[in-house]
């Protein structure tokens, strides 16, 4: 069995490399992270250019067709590099949501958009800081128009549509006590849509509290009330790419603390001599290990389709949170001193790595996930 990636899928892994090597230095990054755009839009025109935005998006529908292997060979260099891109609320989660479930029409209407980077998709699923379930989404869904307030939403400012979890009222027949949920589709741009600015750990990464009122939307698919489903399997695939954005900045960081360990001295000796450095690296490269493992299980479920995928996606999400925020915080503590100030570069990696350990759900929720996975399974 190989668990490796292709020689093609390593030939596109050294292209995204060289050009986000090229283009998207740690200066691109701060200069996001201290000003006011709300991304690197000269670093999004270059991944759109070299079609990247449609990796796993069907030919039929303006992408390259290719597939989740290839899409997380891309994750894995974005997030050595801390890219300022909306890259995974567009591709992972949005164009991801209707590729899965989308009707023909809503595919034809929205993919092509998305894959030639016309357009900028997000997804808004929490109401607050509680974690989301069936039972508390208040946002509602009635006579085509959706009412609610969703917040924390990554780049929502800057997206043209929204994927909404939606109360479409009813009692959930899966679930007593639960109300039915669906996911809704909203044109960002055709009004009933507002936005204000949330700050968080990482401004290099834009998010809002998104405000609809009577904003026009559509049901995702054919059917209402099959929402939360949904939305499990698109996490589940985005858990797994995140993981791979984790696994990169894991390495990134620890690169960092390598390169600073061998050209820091005190006492007249390197640094990295020291067994308590030894130490760092080595409890860093065993944690990245461990999460790059685990990637590549979730990857090769979710490119199979495997009955596993949840428990693979929930041991990828865990293993890769655990790993890049570890290493971040170690790189920081090699630096030591310099590593605390404005203008050295390890806050970058610290600042996404807590970013990406809440985004999609904390780590705790995706453990209590992959136990009942596990305690359901043992029970059959």
């Amino acid at each position: 069995m190989n668990f490796d990636f292709s020689d093609d899928q390593k030939m596109l892994k050294e292209q995204v490399r060289k050009f986000l090597a090229d283009k998207c230095p740690m200066s691109v990054t701060r200069r996001v992270l201290e000003g006011d755009e709300p991304y690197a839009k000269d670093v999004w025109k270059g991944l759109v250019e070299m079609g990247l935005t449609g990796t796993a998006i069907p030919e039929e529908f303006g992408g390259l067709g290719l597939g989740p292997l290839e899409l997380c060979v891309v994750a894995e260099e974005l997030g050595r590099v801390v890219a300022p891109v909306p890259f995974s609320s567009s591709i992972y989660l949005a164009a991801e949501a209707i590729r899965l479930f989308g009707t023909q029409k809503q595919k034809e209407t929205w993919l092509p958009k998305l894959a030639a980077g016309e357009i900028i998709g997000t997804v808004a699923i929490s109401e607050g800081l509680h974690a989301a379930h069936p039972g508390n989404i208040e946002t509602a869904f009635a006579g085509g128009k959706v009412s609610g307030v969703k917040q924390p939403v990554t780049d929502g400012s800057i997206a043209d549509v929204v994927i909404v979890a939606v109360n479409t009222g009813g009692p959930n027949s899966q679930k007593e006590g639960e109300q039915a949920i669906s996911l809704a589709i909203v044109d960002a741009k055709a009004g009933g849509v507002s936005t204000e600015e949330v700050r968080t750990i990482d401004p290099s990464r834009d998010n809002v509290t998104m405000t609809f009122k009577d904003a026009p939307a559509e049901i995702l698919g054919d059917k209402q009330g099959e929402g939360w489903s949904q939305l499990s399997r698109i996490l589940d695939g985005a858990a797994v790419l995140f993981a791979f954005e984790q696994v990169g900045g894991s390495e990134a960081a620890l690169e960092m603390a390598r390169e600073y360990a061998l050209e820091r001295y005190a006492f007249g000796r390197q640094i990295g001599s020291y067994q308590a450095i030894k130490h760092k690296l080595a409890d860093m490269y065993v944690k990245k290990e461990l999460a790059k493992s685990n990637s590549y299980y979730g990857a090769m479920m979710l490119n199979d389709e495997g009955s596993e995928l949840t428990e693979a996606a929930s041991a990828s999400r865990i293993a890769g949170s655990d790993a890049y925020v570890f290493a971040a915080q170690e790189n920081v503590q090699t630096h030591g001193g310099i590593g605390y100030t404005w203008e050295s570069d390890c806050q970058f990696h610290y600042r996404r790595a807590k970013f990406l350990a809440l985004t999609i759900g904390a780590p705790i929720q995706w453990k209590e996930k992959l136990v009942s996975r596990l305690e359901a399974k043992n029970a059959a």
